[in-house]
């Protein structure tokens, strides 16, 4: 996969995820939940430090489970 600076991404800090499940609930175009410890997963994310990344063409279902979240750990950057 191949990152580009200017491209919208979204960013998931997963180690901060309490595994409530709303973000895959309302956006599993983007998100599921791990079957192994139960917390969300950003799919097909590059890690990039304590993140994960995945560059996206337009943020759909994202925005919304962004908002939902209550741990507030997935950030959308244009």
């Amino acid at each position: 996969m191949i990152y580009h600076k200017n491209m919208p991404k979204i960013i998931h800090q997963r180690k901060k995820c309490i595994g409530c499940g709303s973000c895959a609930a309302v956006c599993p175009k983007f998100f599921e939940i791990s079957k192994e410890d139960g917390l969300s997963i950003l799919k097909n994310a590059k890690k990039v430090g304590e993140s994960f990344e995945l560059e996206v063409e337009k943020f759909d279902c994202a925005k919304e489970a962004a908002e939902l979240c209550p741990a507030k750990i997935i950030e959308l950057k244009d």
